[in-house]
């Protein structure tokens, strides 16, 4: 029987930092980001579900949360600057994620891969679920901002604008929701939550 590392490997995004660019106050991990970012999607999908009339599959939507950012197991977490700073770089950079989830995919059993493979490789026919992730993602990194600069971290101000500029320009309604009724109660402190 092949050694099967799939869920081991997993259990390395713990080690995997991010906002590897900027001085936090407090690091952030893959998992813990993975967490967030699922717990959002769901909640966007559901708002989509509720507030929208859709008809989202707010299960598979976290499912796909909390894969999202697997590859980097693999890669490192590559700096959003970085990642983006041209079309081909961008496009490099998102060949060797498909490769990274490949590899990860391979650590798995024949008849289980098939279950976790559209979760790791994403392509045009899952962009419905992966629009929520996307929208998720950019809110959770917003997150980070918004408690970093409670934290009196300025270094975080200049990404506060660039992520909400990239939240609006996704046009994900739900977001927007997300953003007027949830968003306001993350700088609270805790005694006035």
């Amino acid at each position: 029987m092949k050694n099967n590392t799939f869920f081991a490997m997993l259990s390395r995004m713990k080690y995997i930092n991010r906002w590897g660019l900027m001085n936090c106050t407090q690091r952030e991990n893959l998992s813990e980001h993975s967490l967030e970012t699922a717990i959002i999607a769901h909640a966007l999908a559901i708002i989509g579900n509720k507030r929208l009339n859709k008809n989202i599959d707010a299960d598979r939507v976290a499912v796909a949360a909390i894969f999202h950012d697997c590859s980097e197991i693999i890669t490192g977490d590559m700096p959003t600057p970085i990642k983006y700073y041209n079309e081909q770089i961008k496009n490099v950079y998102k060949d060797i994620e498909n490769a990274a989830s490949d590899k990860l995919l391979s650590k798995l059993p024949d008849d289980l891969r098939e279950e976790y493979s559209p979760f790791l490789t994403h392509n045009e026919k899952n962009y419905e679920l992966y629009k929520y992730v996307k929208a998720a993602d950019k809110l959770s990194a917003l997150i980070k901002c918004i408690e970093e600069l409670k934290m009196g971290n300025e270094e975080f101000k200049t990404a506060k604008q660039s992520i909400l500029s990239a939240i609006e320009k996704l046009g994900v309604e739900e977001a927007a929701i997300f953003m007027e009724e949830f968003l306001p109660a993350y700088s609270l402190t805790l005694d006035e939550q």
